[in-house]
Formats: C-alpha cells, structure tokens, sequence
C-alpha cells in the first residue's frame, strides 16, 4: 500500500514483464535480453531490471559491463545503451568492484536491494520494464513479486526447455505464480532444436513440443519455439545486437514473433 500510495520511479512504466523459469540453464537472461532488443527495434522504450543476484549476465549479453551507476536527483540512474535512451539497464553487476565478485548475501540483504531497486532506479518513461530473475521459486521471487505488486505488472513469462524435467520444473513456476496471483502471458520454449549455421536447417537436439504441451495443459498461451543459433550465441557473448544483426536468421523470426505477440496481448492483459 505504501508503494501505490508513492508511485515514485515506477509512475511511467506502462507495463512489467517479470521472465522466470523453474530452473537454471534455460536461457532466461537471453530470452529477457533479446525480448528487450526486439520490443526496442519495434519503437518501443524498454528497461530491463536484472535481480538474478547471483549470477547478472545481462550487462555482459548487452555489451555494459563495467559501466557506472550514477546518482541523480531522483536515485539510481539507469546504464543507458544508446544515445537515444530507448533502452536503460540496472543490475547488480554495476556495483561489484571487479567482474568475478561473488555475491555472497543472506536473503534479507538481497530482498532489501530488489526494493531498492524497484524504488531507487530513475526509470522515467518506459513502455515496458522486463524483469530478469534468478531460477526457481525463491526469496528473491518473493521479494520482487511483492516490490512490484502495488504497480500491478502486466505478468509473468515464463521459459523453458523441451526436456521432461525442465517443464516438469516449468509446471511448478507456474503453480508459484497461481499462488501469487501473477498473471501468465505465456510460456516460451528456448534451445528448440539448432540452427546449422550454413543452410539455416534446425534439428532437434533435445525433445520438442514440451513447451507447447505444457501450455496446452497448463490453459496459458504458448508463445513460441526459439532454436539453438550459434550466430545468437556469438553475439551474446561479445555484447552486440543479434536482432539487428541477423534478420534473416530463424532465431530472430522466433524472437521477434514472440515479441509481437506481447505487443499484440498488452492491452488485453491490461488489469
């Protein structure tokens, strides 16, 4: 009640998408990543919040790391990545001393910096704020869920890999968010298969269509199938852009796709 009595920093985010999986070494942070990429090339201002506190990646996957966060007149100024500001950045990772710090916290200390996050961080105007967090269903989870519930968030997208245990862990993030009252927007199924780097031909790696099924049971949309692209992994890795980079990459048609369908169900999902 006190947050939506002082809306504060949140006041011109339009719409939170909070990315969440039931396990580790799905690919959230990418799936976070290139969803943020995809609604910023389709005109959107996008931020994106990183409360996997253990492990922040995104600066690296957006080529920020060792950039600073400043203080402004309203708290915490978010790491912009262009001179237009369509697209801002805060993470932990702006805050360690040196790129291999641990992050070694006790719940309460970690649950006190995503609200200070959620409070401090001068977003201004954003059409979305996706929001990066860690696997599982932990405190962190918690902590965010209930920082952010007075600014009611659009909801929650939640990835998985086709193998049977990650949808079997995938089946209970939903249950986390049935109990939390966190709308699903709908499930994304990462590493679908692999992209031969030379005729673009995509091969089944793991299993397919767990995803699918899942959010068939499940009664939540299913939003899409991205494949294994090493041309996706490179750019990752070095920081660039993929969605720019590789727009003929079915990588980047599944990508994009997913993020039109956001585009498309944001005002349905509106409260």
């Amino acid at each position: 009640m006190e947050a939506a009595a002082e809306p504060g920093n949140l006041a011109g985010v339009r719409h939170i998408i909070l990315v969440l999986s039931g396990k580790g070494g799905v690919g959230k942070s990418t799936i976070s990543t290139e969803l943020a990429l995809a609604l910023r090339h389709a005109g959107k201002k996008v931020g994106i919040l990183d409360v996997d506190l253990c492990g922040p990646s995104i600066p690296r996957m957006l080529g920020a790391q060792g950039r600073a966060v400043h203080q402004c007149d309203r708290g915490w100024a978010p790491v912009f990545l262009d001179r237009e500001q369509s697209i801002s950045l805060m993470s932990v990772g702006f805050l360690l001393e040196k790129p291999d710090e641990a992050v070694v916290w006790r719940g309460p200390k970690k649950n006190a910096l995503i609200k200070q996050f959620v409070s401090d961080v001068a977003w201004g105007e954003l059409d979305y704020l996706v929001v990066d967090t860690p696997p599982g269903t932990s405190d962190e989870h918690m902590a965010t869920i209930e920082a952010l519930r007075p600014y009611q968030p659009l909801g929650a997208l939640v990835v998985t890999t086709p193998q049977a245990v990650s949808v079997g862990d995938v089946r209970r993030e939903l249950t986390f968010c049935r109990k939390t009252g966190l709308r699903v927007m709908g499930i994304v199924e990462n590493m679908s298969g692999f992209t031969c780097p030379h005729c673009t031909e995509c091969t089944s790696v793991f299993s397919r269509g767990g995803g699918e099924e899942l959010a068939q049971l499940a009664g939540v949309p299913f939003l899409g199938s991205v494949p294994l692209d090493p041309a996706l992994l490179r750019t990752l890795e070095e920081g660039h852009d993929f969605i720019q980079e590789f727009p003929g990459s079915p990588a980047f048609a599944a990508l994009t796709s997913i993020a039109q369908k956001i585009l498309d169900a944001t005002p349905a999902c509106l409260p």
